[in-house]
């Protein structure tokens, strides 16, 4: 076993009043909440130097201090798959993830993952949480990610998303013509009866996305999305929920519909098109180190740009 990891983390607004181990899930989301309440309850996750109970509640600005075991969190093996490596040092890996790779291993794809493929090109993330994984793309999402190689780019990627100074920018193109951008903030939460999905329910976690329309076409509309928060499946729920859902999203898009009129050739650009249309473009960040600025771009993948160009072809954009 290598020393026990520290984790800092203060407690932001829309957390003030929260009970503490509802707030340490969202602090430090790359424990389960099970280990995180027995760490409470063990003393091991103080607020400002004091040990509370679960139930807690903690305010605006507490310091909450993890002291975290530092037991290899996954038991998966390294696998030589390709990797589109956009830039690496001591502490931090920055991929282009491809659409159709699962991030982690769980049931039913145990291995085959980014994770195995980064097992295997850096074995030291065997000794980072969940493989040095910081924050998920969905399998048919594609685009640039970071992952932590060190103890301390870990603690600081986390702190960063959760202070949400960490910028994402997507690419996406969904149903129907929207006349502007703006901003969706509802809340998301497990879907109320279909327990794999994601929706907006009101007393789900606070969730922002921006987005302003990068290109008009006839019956379709890109848009430049940026989030202000990060959960589950949140783009393709808002999107969804404003009725304008991704195309090809098996998941929230419902069965495809072809609208009326359009050529044969644009039928099957649609039809062909077998998961949500969704790419993460950009993403912004302080090194864990240096605390200089990094950001890095992923170009919009060859099925995406094959879509928008059948798109431009048949209905050219309108600004």
């Amino acid at each position: 076993m290598t020393d026990p990891i520290k984790h800092r983390a203060a407690v932001p607004a829309d957390l003030h009043g929260a009970r503490l181990d509802q707030a340490s899930a969202e602090l430090f989301p790359d424990y389960s909440r099970s280990r995180l309440k027995t760490w409470i309850q063990e003393g091991k996750l103080t607020v400002d130097g004091v040990v509370l109970r679960p139930k807690d509640k903690v305010a605006l600005d507490n310091q909450l201090e993890l002291i975290a075991e530092a037991e290899a969190e996954v038991a998966w093996s390294g696998e030589s798959l390709p990797l589109d490596i956009c830039y690496e040092d001591d502490d931090v890996i920055v991929v282009n993830k491809p659409a159709g790779l699962v991030v982690h291993p769980a049931a039913g794809h145990p291995t085959g993952t980014l994770v195995n493929a980064l097992l295997a090109h850096a074995p030291e993330l065997q000794q980072q949480p969940r493989g040095g994984i910081v924050h998920r793309l969905d399998k048919d999402t594609s685009g640039v990610m970071f992952v932590a190689k060190s103890h301390r780019a870990h603690r600081s990627l986390v702190t960063q998303l959760s202070a949400r100074s960490v910028t994402r920018e997507y690419a996406a193109l969904c149903s129907g013509q929207l006349v502007a951008g703006g901003t969706i903030d509802q809340p998301i939460g497990r879907h109320p009866t279909a327990r794999t999905k994601m929706a907006v329910v009101s007393d789900g976690k606070p969730a922002i996305t921006h987005f302003r329309v990068a290109n008009r076409f006839e019956h379709f509309t890109q848009l430049q999305v940026n989030l202000e928060t990060g959960r589950t499946h949140q783009i393709r729920v808002h999107m969804a929920w404003c009725r304008h859902p991704l195309v090809g999203d098996p998941v929230y898009g419902g069965r495809l519909r072809i609208p009326a009129g359009i050529s044969d050739r644009l039928k099957s650009a649609l039809a062909d098109f077998q998961r949500q249309a969704l790419h993460a473009r950009s993403l912004g960040f302080d090194h864990p180190a240096t605390g200089e600025r990094m950001q890095f771009d992923a170009n919009l993948p060859d099925d995406f740009r094959g879509l928008l160009a059948v798109l431009e072809a048949e209905s050219p954009g309108v600004d």
